[in-house]
């Protein structure tokens, strides 16, 4: 299910513990390879992809077309440290970010202020992963 994804990121959406009917929260999306990777294996679940980018936004709408009108993905423009859910987005079971720079210790007080917007979007016993593990590390939110 993870044709068509570089080895990084295909090793990043098998590590996810991913089961149908979560809804995930995807961090700095890009063009979307990884979000229908991820639809493709929660079934009845949905996928909120965001980027900061509106580049990346309208290339992750393109490429996911079928999966939004299916009514199994979201995309939109947003910061993670800005991030607020809109109507009909989480609470979310899990959130990963790859390569997002507030969340990989590039930007620590980006970091500090993403870390309290995903709190509060984050469900009871939701899990957070970054990467810079082995392919994702764990992290801890809201403690």
């Amino acid at each position: 299910m993870t044709s068509g994804l570089s080895a990084r990121l295909a090793a990043v959406v098998e590590a996810l513990p991913l089961v149908p009917g979560m809804k995930v929260l995807e961090i700095g999306c890009g063009p979307g390879a990884a979000a229908r990777a991820v639809v493709a294996r929660i079934g009845d679940g949905s996928v909120l992809a965001i980027d900061r980018s509106a580049t990346a936004v309208a290339q992750a709408e393109a490429a996911c077309a079928a999966e939004i009108a299916a009514g199994r993905l979201r995309v939109r423009q947003a910061a993670v440290e800005d991030f607020v859910a809109q109507d009909g987005e989480g609470p979310f079971d899990l959130v990963y970010a790859v390569r997002v720079g507030a969340l990989d210790g590039r930007h620590p007080e980006a970091g500090r202020r993403a870390l309290e917007r995903i709190a509060v979007v984050l469900a009871p016993g939701g899990r957070v992963f970054v990467d810079g593990g082995d392919p994702l590390r764990e992290v801890s939110v809201g403690e």
